[in-house]
């Protein structure tokens, strides 16, 4: 059996374990159903907060037509396009793959002038090329919407001042653009910039939603619209919001501080068997060769791979919680 029959016989064993955790998992049209039952039972309910509750969802759910699309849902380049955008960055597509290529092309050629092994070569290259740029630009996008989130609610404070001082709120954005720092201020720009050109308001607000894929800015967003077709105090409502925005960031920064440990002993139980494969490799290299030749090593070696990745996911879920 050679090497590129013990790889077929991992990939499909991969895949057969992906399909059942999909299965375990349950369906989304169950789910979905679930959610219609939740908001019938919520509709007709006796209580008042929660026919408050439903009317508020019902009036989001009316803010779009049926045509909406959410931005990078029409194929995988413009979704790559839309995650590049949020990093704030001015990287194109064409970039983006250009580097993905040629990081795989590089290190394939490295690993193949060690080991002189193709097909592991070209295995490492890909996942090298196509993994290393997505975590690069998901490391860029986290960073970028931490400092959003961080200054967001200090812009919305500086807006509910420029309300109460008898501003309209399109010069209160405007002062918002000019005054927070960060992305904050840029994308408070960006939103000045359509309205200028012919957009409206809530039109403006919503591409720089879609655009960033934050839930605090949907929930401004939200919060304008629902308010321009209801009326009512809007400085008072962007207070709330601001106060409501700061005690999810304090949740967050708590629900971080009390996880902290179990990320740290899941990011060590999940490293350390790479580490002392490498360890091991640097000190016996010869010891270690045989899982580059022997098709029983090999497939021992492909195997524990996949169950250590499936661990490590598994942990990794456990660790994160979503607010």
């Amino acid at each position: 059996m050679d090497f590129l029959q013990t790889l077929l016989i991992t990939l499909v064993i991969f895949a057969v374990l992906v399909m059942g955790y999909a299965v375990a998992a349950g369906s989304g049209v169950a789910k979905s159903q679930k959610r219609r039952m939740q908001a019938l039972r919520l509709r007709h309910s006796d209580s008042l907060d929660a026919k408050v509750d439903a009317q508020f969802k019902r009036a989001i759910a009316a803010r779009k037509p049926a045509t909406f699309k959410v931005a990078g849902s029409g194929s995988r380049v413009e979704a790559l396009a839309v995650r590049l955008n949020r990093t704030g960055k001015s990287w194109t597509v064409s970039q983006y793959i250009y580097t993905s290529v040629g990081l795989a092309l590089g290190i394939a050629v490295v690993v193949f002038i060690f080991s002189r092994a193709p097909m592991l070569s070209l295995g490492v290259g890909l996942l090298v090329g196509a993994g290393l740029p997505h975590m690069w630009v998901n490391r860029l996008i986290n960073k970028r919407t931490n400092a959003f989130v961080t200054k967001f609610p200090d812009g919305i404070e500086l807006l509910v001042r420029g309300l109460r001082s008898g501003l309209p709120v399109t010069e209160t954005l405007q002062i918002v653009s000019t005054e927070v720092p960060g992305p904050v201020g840029f994308e408070f720009k960006g939103v000045i910039d359509r309205i200028k050109v012919g957009k409206t308001m809530e039109d403006a607000l919503q591409d720089t939603a879609d655009k960033l894929g934050i839930a605090e800015f949907n929930f401004f967003t939200i919060t304008l619209a629902i308010q321009r077709e209801t009326g009512g105090n809007l400085a008072e409502t962007l207070s709330n919001l601001a106060d409501v925005l700061r005690k999810r960031a304090q949740m967050k920064l708590k629900i971080k501080a009390m996880s902290s440990e179990s990320k740290a002993s899941a990011y060590i139980v999940g490293s350390l068997p790479f580490l002392v494969f490498g360890a091991i490799m640097y000190i016996n290299p010869e010891y270690m060769m045989g899982f580059f030749s022997d098709d029983r090593l090999i497939v021992a070696g492909l195997g524990a791979g996949v169950w250590m990745g499936i661990g490590v996911f598994i942990m990794s879920k456990m660790v994160n919680f979503e607010i």
